[in-house]
């Protein structure tokens, strides 16, 4: 950070990768804390639709889900998913990706009929 700054797209990637790390190895509400503080900083330095910004969305709406707030995980994806289909595109791994996630939760949710639309559709 002291080097590139605190706003460099380098310095907000080791930040995001921290926080998901920290996730990863366990610690998912650490990892929430790092992502949620990261991301109006990537918005100011990225913008709202650089593909990285939609990346810390993906993660923290996921790590919501993670941490048992399945209703917090379904809301910040069904947020996401238009912002990646206009961005990247229907069929866009990414865009993908937040389909399958958003169908995960819908599931773990009980809500089978909206996990199925989730991940069978392609024209949202």
């Amino acid at each position: 950070m002291r080097v590139l700054g605190a706003d460099h797209p380098d310095t907000l990637a080791t930040r995001h990768n921290l926080a998901y790390l920290r996730g990863e190895s366990g610690d998912v509400a650490g990892a929430i804390t790092g992502l949620e503080a990261l991301l109006p900083d990537r918005v100011r330095g990225l913008g709202a639709d650089h593909p990285d910004t939609l990346a810390t969305r993906h993660n923290l709406a996921h790590l919501r889900g993670e941490s048992g707030d399945v209703a917090g995980a379904i809301t910040g994806l069904e947020a996401l998913l238009p912002d990646r289909v206009q961005v990247l595109g229907a069929d866009h791994p990414d865009t993908l990706a937040t389909r399958h996630n958003l169908a995960h939760w819908r599931d773990k949710a009980s809500d089978t009929s909206g996990a199925a639309r989730d991940a069978g559709s392609s024209d949202s």
